[in-house]
């Protein structure tokens, strides 16, 4: 049986959509998937354009760190044949071959059953992205912050994690601020429930002073670097940030002030590792959101020979909400 997946090899176009055959794929583990869905995240970005060293494997290797589709066969007895399911992380389009191919072979241990009421589209809108964002809403509200406590920050607004935090914090009653670098994208965040834009240029110089005034009750961060640095300094006491990105830069230059002198806790959000439970807690608070929020409004849909021109656009900082990958006609 011939299908098509994206390709990466040592070659100067680097990617390229190609035929294979089941015998093709490596023998990563207990279930063969067929895909139907997959989405573009900034380490997909990575991988294809070949801007960082996302890909941890010998090439030629099949990046896409999402996926969405139906068990064709199994040897775990949790997931039997025609099981919907998904999946996101575990090195998955990192370590070993991803999404971006209408067939793959997986471990059962990196699956999560597709929740009831979410179709395998509406999961790879999410995808890690918006599994991402509802991580740090969780951990915001886990950490004692209701909506009553102020304004909440979200910085790469436009992004895939940001606008679904713009969307999942609005929703739960919290007052959201939007940063972003791009003037235009002012009615597109107001539209998913920003009461206020501020631009990026405020925020990417660092913090002013180790404790500036008091803005923000909590922040959704998926920048980094010097952004975050002068959240912290302008986070209120007792707020919670959660660091979930580093678009701009791994390094944070801050102090101990915001820690010790406000109580500020800064929350480390790791959507790769995330245990089961926290997992299937997260995927199940976002089908009961799926119910209330349109999240077609924020994508694109794209075949699978469109993904290195998506890539290349999401690395310049060209795109806005999640670009939805259609698996289904690629073979």
């Amino acid at each position: 049986m011939s299908f098509s997946a994206l390709v990466v090899r040592d070659t100067p176009e680097r990617t390229s959509v190609e035929s294979l055959e089941l015998d093709d794929l490596p023998l990563h583990g207990n279930v063969l998937v067929e895909v139907d869905w997959s989405s573009i995240n900034f380490k997909d970005a990575l991988a294809v354009t070949g801007n960082g060293n996302i890909i941890r494997a010998e090439l030629p290797f099949v990046p896409g760190i999402d996926l969405a589709g139906r068990i064709i066969e199994s040897s775990d007895p949790a997931y039997s044949e025609g099981s919907a399911i998904l999946s996101t992380g575990w090195g998955v389009g990192e370590v070993t071959w991803g999404g971006y191919s209408r067939y793959q072979r997986m471990s059962s241990d990196w699956l999560v059953p597709l929740p009831q009421g979410l179709s395998t589209r509406e999961s790879m809108i999410v995808g890690t992205a918006g599994f991402t964002a509802m991580l740090s809403l969780q951990a915001i509200q886990e950490h004692g912050l209701p909506p009553e406590s102020g304004p909440i920050v979200v910085t790469g607004a436009t992004g895939g994690v940001g606008s679904f935090s713009v969307m999942l914090l609005a929703a739960a009653g919290y007052e959201v601020v939007a940063v972003t670098g791009k003037e235009e994208a002012s009615s597109y965040l107001k539209g998913l429930g920003a009461s206020e834009i501020l631009p990026r240029s405020t925020f990417e110089d660092g913090a002013r002073r180790p404790l500036d005034k008091g803005r923000w009750a909590g922040c959704v961060d998926s920048v980094g670097s010097s952004v975050l640095e002068s959240v912290l300094s302008q986070t209120m006491t007792h707020g919670v940030v959660a660091a979930c990105g580093l678009a701009g830069g791994h390094r944070l230059n801050t102090t101990v002030f915001p820690f010790i002198l406000r109580g500020v806790r800064l929350i480390g959000i790791d959507s790769n590792t995330c245990p089961q439970p926290p997992r299937r807690r997260a995927w199940q608070g976002l089908r009961d959101l799926a119910r209330s929020i349109d999240f077609d409004r924020i994508a694109h849909q794209i075949s699978l020979e469109q993904v290195p021109e998506a890539c290349g656009q999401l690395m310049n900082g060209g795109i806005q909400g999640r670009y939805l990958v259609d698996l289904r006609q690629s073979g």
